[in-house]
């Protein structure tokens, strides 16, 4: 998801170390990792309507119920459907 220097991959212990800063800077002082930011990217992507077929290959997921967990009903997602008899 992010670059380090000349275009390489962080390091894991890279990684959490600038989350853990931005965590801080931003005064959240709720637990968060980088699974959590993984789970929130995906499930952003999920309520913004991105296929979860997409959001399996982003995530390199090989098996689709991995990827299901991902598909939680949240209280917008409820709100934003539509009836389809409305538009009779």
């Amino acid at each position: 998801m992010f670059e380090g220097q000349k275009e390489l991959k962080y390091s894991a212990s890279s990684a959490q170390s600038v989350l853990k800063k931005a965590v801080m800077s931003a005064g959240v002082r709720k637990k968060v990792t980088l699974h959590t930011l993984r789970h929130s990217f995906a499930t952003h992507l999920l309520e913004s309507g991105t296929d979860i077929r997409y959001i399996q290959e982003l995530l390199g997921h090989n098996n689709p119920k991995t990827t299901m967990i991902y598909t939680h009903v949240t209280e917008n997602s409820i709100k934003n459907i539509n009836n389809p008899f409305d538009d009779l």
